[in-house]
């Protein structure tokens, strides 16, 4: 056998181990742990400086973090965040629909409050709704232009604190939660919305059944980036002497002047609670996953596969 064909057999056999995906090695990735230890070196500084900060007085913070006030105001934030998101999801819900609509009335009703809402900032529309007995006293349903009244409520009775922030976190979620669901509505295949208009079925059926659910995985991951920010603008509501979980601790450290402690309880509250949403959001987004995941294919590894048998081939007609 001629030198030529040793060196070519052995080019080959080089080749073979090349591209079959048992001989691949992973580069170096020195760079990497550098980032890592650099990254827990920084984390574990920040952290030990925290924890040996006596101006952050822990002691403190363990000692009001479930106590009874700072409890009745988390209560209070996790029942505004329920109430506000189911009213604001199914307000947002129809005014999506609305926006999509053919008929120029509810189209153009849609983008009018969600050009409203979204224009101005949720602290004003809850100082808006607290005062709006400044405006009208009284609240009447009329025939318009006319003395005829059927019923009358004072303000002040009907627009309490409670019912002031459900109002604006509600109504200006609703916004939000429009764009989010059609959004969603518009990521749907045209041809899925064609047959269900061939097979008869009417608009609200069509959206129930077949438009709706296939939308669920492009409306869940902002709905919950929503949610979360949810618990977190109900703090806006201590400017209207809300009892939430700020003004509850704003209510102790006014009288103790512990402001520092008693933020922190505040917030390990707030983390605590968004750590669990995003949990549920996670497991909520895998469950209309379902079927569609994606798998990450090295297409380097796969045109090595896909080679290796003709080289193999070759080489075994050389010998």
């Amino acid at each position: 056998m001629s030198p030529v064909t040793n060196n070519s057999r052995a080019r080959d056999k080089a080749d073979v181990q090349q591209l079959d995906v048992a001989f691949a090695r992973s580069a170096p990735t020195y760079g990497r742990w550098i980032s890592w230890i650099l990254v827990l070196v920084i984390a574990a500084n920040f952290l030990w400086l925290v924890a040996t900060n006596p101006n952050f007085e822990w002691n403190v913070v363990l000692q009001w973090f479930t106590e009874g006030s700072v409890m009745k105001g988390l209560q209070v934030t996790l029942g505004l965040t329920v109430v506000s998101m189911i009213l604001g999801t199914l307000l947002g819900l129809l005014l999506g629909v609305w926006r999509l609509s053919e008929n120029k009335l509810l189209s153009g009703l849609s983008s009018l409050y969600i050009w409203f809402f979204r224009g101005t900032p949720l602290l004003v529309q809850l100082i808006f709704w607290y005062n709006l007995s400044t405006l009208f006293p009284t609240i009447a349903i009329t025939i318009p232009w006319t003395d005829i009244t059927f019923a009358s409520w004072n303000t002040n009775d009907l627009i309490t604190p409670l019912t002031a922030a459900i109002a604006g976190l509600a109504l200006n979620e609703a916004a939000y939660m429009a764009e989010i669901i059609r959004a969603g509505l518009l990521s749907v295949d045209n041809g899925q919305v064609e047959t269900t208009q061939a097979f008869g079925m009417s608009r609200s059926r069509a959206l129930r059944r077949v438009i709706i659910p296939q939308a669920m995985r492009s409306i869940i991951p902002p709905t919950g980036n929503q949610l979360i920010s949810m618990i977190k603008a109900t703090s806006l509501v201590s400017v209207i002497a809300m009892g939430d979980l700020l003004y509850s601790v704003q209510a102790v450290y006014n009288r103790t002047f512990e402001i520092i402690p008693m933020l922190m309880v505040a917030v390990i509250w707030y983390l605590l609670i968004t750590s669990i949403l995003n949990v549920g959001q996670s497991a909520i987004e895998r469950y209309y996953a379902r079927g569609t995941t994606r798998t990450v294919v090295n297409k380097r590894r796969v045109a090595a596969n896909e080679a290796a048998p003709a080289v193999a081939h070759r080489l075994k007609e050389d010998v």
